[in-house]
C-alpha cells in the first residue's frame, strides 16, 4: 500500500515506490507548497514542486487544520472484472421485486390490522334521550294525521340536538339535484329530513352498461344514509302523497314489512322537490309488453330477460322462426339511453356470447332502433349523429328512422314510416325484446302539485319554476323544484311590467304609456339578464336590438315595441335538458344559496324579518352551464363540447369512462367501477341470470 496527497493529480515517472513513500513524508518548508504528481515514469513515482506561497490574511488553526490534505490508501491490487450485463440485470430485478415483496407484505398486513379493528365483540348500550314526541307524535292538519316534528334520533349527537332547532329542510327524491345539494350543504345549518321510495343514489348515466353485465348493480349505487349523515340529517323511506302549502305540510305514506300502509305528515320551512319523471308513453297501445330503464330494478330485469331469452334460443325444441323471433331485439328511442343500451348489448352479443354460446345464435341475433326523428342523438352535433349512424351500420345495427311506434304486440312491433313516395306505410318488426325509452312525462306526484297551483302551471311535462328555482304558484321562499321533474320559466316578456315599474315610478308615468330612450333601455336589459341569465347571449349588442325594433325611428321604444323585442328573445330561449349535468348543476345552486341564507339567519332574527323570501336579495339567479354531452356507441364514443365535438374509438371510449369515474359520487363507487371495468378485461362479462 502507498499512500498519496488526497487531490493530486497522478503523472507517470520511473521510480521506485519506497523512493516516492519518503518523499511524501519529508517536512514542507514554510512559503512553499509540494503537489504530489505522478511523472510520465511510472504510476509510483512523485516529483517535487515548489511553489512560493502568496499573502493570505491570518488563518485560526480550525481552517489551518481544514484546509490541510488528506491522506487516504490507494491499492496496488489490480480492479476487479466488471459484472456482465445479465448479472447486473439480474440483481436489478431481485432488488426491485425484493422492495415490491416487502412492500406488498406490509400493505397485506396492514389491511388485516385495519380489518381486525372493523369488528366489535362487545355491543354498545347506552341510555338514549327520546322524545316523547317522537314515539307519540301529536295529530293534526287536515286529515288529523300524525305530525313528525321529532324523530328518534334528533339526540343521538350534540350535533343532532343543535339541528333540531334550525328550521326544517325537507327534501323529496334522491336523485342527482338532491344529492348534489346535500353535498353542498354546510352541516348544522338546517334541519334535514330527505324523504323517498329509494334509500340510494343511483348513477344513471352507466345504466345501460349495468344491462348487460359489463357493470355490477351495486357499483351504480350509494346508501344514501351516508350521505345525509354528513349534514346530520334524517331519512324516511317513504313515498311524498301530498303538499299542503297552508300548513306547511307534506303529506307522506309507507309500507310496513306486512303490507300495512300508514300515513304521516312532515312539517317544512323549506321543501325541495325533487321526485324525478317517468317514461312517457306518448299513448302508445301495449307498453306492457316493455321494459323501461329509469332504475337499477329495471337494470336487472332487462339482464335476466336478454339472458333468458338467449337460453330459450339454444333449446333443441325451439323453431327456426321463434328462435329468431327471440333473439330480435328492439329499441324504441334514439336519444342517449337507448343508443347506449343498444351498444352495450351489442357488444355483449359479439364479444361474450359468441364465445360462450353456439355460433348459430350470433349469426341470427339482431338489433333494431327505432326513431321518430331524422337521425339518432339528434340533440348532438350533426357530424356525431352521422358517425354514430355509421358506426352502428358497421356493426350490423338497424336503424329506422322517421319511424312512430303504433303498438306493441308481445311478439311484434308496428309502426308507421313514409315511403320513397311519401306515402305512410305501416311495418312490424318480430320482436323478443323491447327497451321502450322515448323522453319523459310528470310523475303523479308532480301533477297532484300542478293541479294545486291551477294557472301558475302551465307546462304539461314538468313543474314550472322562477329562475331562483321557486316553484311557480307556491308561496315565494318556500317551495323549490328541481331535476327532471322541473322547467325553468323563459317568458320573458310576461314579466315586461316588473321591468318597467320601478322606471314610471321614477318618472310618474304608467309603465303602458312610457317612451323609452337608449339609456333607459340598457337599464332594463340589465335587469332581464339578472332575472333570465340564460338570455344573456341574445342581448350583447343593445344597440343594434334598440336600432333594430324602433320601428318608428323616433329615438325611442314604446310599450309595443318593447314587447315584440322581448317576445323575440322569448322564442330564442329554449327548455334546459332533462339530463343528470343540469340537476347537479341546480343543487349545487340551492345549496349554495340555503347556506347564503342561513348566514342572514340571526340579523332577520334581529330585525324581525320573516324567514322567506330572501332569494333575490341574498344570491343571483340560477344559470345553466353546459358542459357538453357524451355517449357510448360500442366501442367507440362521441363527445359534444357546445362547437367542439370528438368521436374516436378506444381513446374516446377510456375518455368516457374517466369522466364518469371522475363523476362517482364516492370513492367507493370509483373502486368498484375500476374493479368491474378490470374484471370484464380479465374474464369477460357475467352472462346469467338471478
Amino acid at each position: 500500500m502507498i499512500l498519496r496527497r488526497a487531490g493530486a493529480l497522478p503523472r507517470i515517472a520511473n521510480g521506485s515506490p519506497r523512493a516516492a513513500l519518503l518523499c511524501s513524508r519529508l517536512p514542507r518548508p514554510l512559503g512553499t507548497s509540494i503537489r504530489a504528481s505522478y511523472s510520465n515514469g511510472g504510476p509510483s513515482t512523485f516529483t517535487k514542486r515548489p511553489q512560493i506561497a502568496t499573502s493570505a490574511p491570518l488563518q485560526s488553526p480550525r481552517d489551518h487544520a481544514r484546509r490541510q490534505p488528506t491522506l487516504r490508501m490507494v491499492s496496488t491490487k489490480p480492479l476487479p472484472a466488471p459484472r456482465s450485463r445479465l448479472l447486473r440485470f439480474a440483481y436489478r430485478t431481485a432488488y426491485v421485486t425484493g422492495i415490491f415483496l416487502i412492500v406488498s407484505t406490509g400493505l397485506v398486513v396492514a389491511f388485516f390490522i385495519y380489518d381486525a379493528s372493523t369488528y366489535s365483540d362487545d355491543p354498545e348500550a347506552e341510555d338514549i334521550p327520546v322524545s316523547e314526541l317522537a314515539l307519540s307524535p301529536r295529530r293534526g292538519g287536515p286529515k288529523n294525521l300524525p305530525i313528525a316534528e321529532y324523530f328518534v334520533d334528533d339526540d343521538d349527537c350534540p350535533q343532532n340536538k343543535a339541528a333540531k332547532h334550525k328550521p326544517k329542510l325537507v327534501i323529496l327524491g334522491t336523485g342527482w339535484g338532491s344529492v348534489a345539494l346535500l353535498k353542498q350543504l354546510n352541516p348544522g345549518d338546517y334541519h334535514v329530513t330527505v324523504i323517498s321510495p329509494s334509500n340510494h343514489f343511483l348513477f344513471t348515466p352507466m345504466l345501460p352498461s349495468a344491462t348487460v353485465g359489463t357493470l355490477e348493480l351495486r357499483s351504480l349505487v350509494e346508501p344514501v344514509r351516508k350521505i345525509v349523515r354528513r349534514v346530520h340529517g334524517h331519512f324516511l323511506k317513504a313515498v311524498a302523497e301530498d303538499v299542503d302549502f297552508s300548513e306547511k305540510l307534506i303529506e307522506v305514506s309507507a309500507t310496513a314489512p306486512n303490507g300495512t300502509k300508514t300515513s304521516f305528515y312532515v312539517p317544512y320551512d323549506k321543501l325541495v322537490v325533487g321526485v324525478g319523471s317517468v317514461t312517457n308513453p306518448h299513448g302508445v297501445p301495449g307498453l306492457e309488453n316493455c321494459h323501461f330503464l329509469k332504475d337499477i330494478s329495471d337494470a336487472r330485469l332487462i339482464r335476466n330477460a336478454v339472458v333468458r331469452n338467449l337460453e330459450s334460443a339454444v333449446l333443441p325444441t325451439t323453431t327456426d322462426e321463434e328462435r329468431r323471433r327471440l333473439l330480435s331485439f328492439v329499441v324504441c328511442g334514439g336519444g342517449p339511453t337507448g343508443v347506449e343500451f343498444a351498444a352495450e348489448l351489442f357488444d355483449m352479443l359479439n364479444e361474450d356470447v359468441a364465445k360462450q354460446f353456439p355460433k348459430i345464435i350470433r349469426n341470427e341475433i339482431s338489433v333494431h332502433v327505432i326513431q321518430s326523428r331524422g337521425h339518432i342523438l339528434n340533440t348532438y352535433d350533426e357530424v356525431l349523429s352521422q358517425y354514430a349512424e355509421k358506426r352502428f351500420a358497421h356493426d350490423q345495427v338497424d336503424i329506422q328512422t322517421n319511424a312512430r311506434v303504433k303498438e306493441v304486440k308481445p311478439d311484434r312491433i308496428l309502426y308507421t314510416q313514409k315511403d320513397e313516395s311519401g306515402k305512410v306505410v305501416t311495418k312490424e318488426i318480430p320482436m323478443g325484446f323491447c327497451l321502450w325509452s322515448t323522453g319523459v312525462a310528470q310523475a303523479d306526484f308532480s301533477k297532484k302539485i300542478a293541479a294545486k297551483l291551477g294557472e301558475s302551471q302551465n307546462n304539461k311535462r314538468a313543474l314550472e319554476t322562477d329562475t331562483h328555482l321557486r316553484l311557480a304558484g307556491a308561496p315565494l321562499g318556500d317551495v323549490y323544484a328541481l331535476g327532471d321533474c322541473s322547467t325553468v320559466q323563459n317568458n320573458v316578456s310576461d314579466h315586461i311590467i316588473s321591468f318597467l315599474r320601478t322606471l314610471a315610478w321614477e318618472k310618474g308615468k304608467d309603465p303602458e304609456k312610457m317612451d323609452i330612450h337608449y339609456s333607459e333601455w340598457r337599464s332594463i336589459a340589465k335587469r332581464v339578464k339578472q332575472r333570465f341569465p340564460q338570455a344573456s347571449d341574445h342581448l350583447r349588442r343593445l344597440d343594434k336590438l334598440f336600432e333594430q325594433y324602433d320601428k318608428d325611428k323616433s329615438g325611442t321604444l314604446d310599450f309595443g315595441e318593447l314587447r315584440e323585442l322581448l317576445s323575440q328573445i322569448d322564442s330564442k330561449l329554449t327548455s334546459l335538458p332533462a339530463t343528470a349535468q343540469r340537476a347537479h348543476q341546480q343543487g349545487q345552486y340551492l345549496g349554495r344559496k340555503f347556506n347564503r341564507i342561513a348566514q342572514a339567519a340571526p340579523g332577520m332574527t334581529l330585525n324581525e324579518v320573516d324567514y322567506g323570501d330572501l332569494d333575490d336579495a341574498v344570491y343571483k339567479a340560477f344559470s345553466y352551464q353546459h358542459l357538453g354531452s357524451l355517449a357510448y356507441i360500442g366501442n367507440a364514443a362521441v363527445f359534444d363540447f357546445g362547437g367542439y365535438s370528438f368521436s374516436g374509438g378506444l381513446v374516446a371510449v377510456y375518455a368516457w369512462r374517466s369522466i364518469y369515474f371522475a363523476q362517482s359520487v364516492s370513492f367507493r363507487t370509483r373502486c368498484l367501477l375500476a374493479m368491474d371495468w378490470s374484471k370484464r378485461a380479465l374474464f369477460g362479462r357475467d352472462i346469467m341470470n338471478f
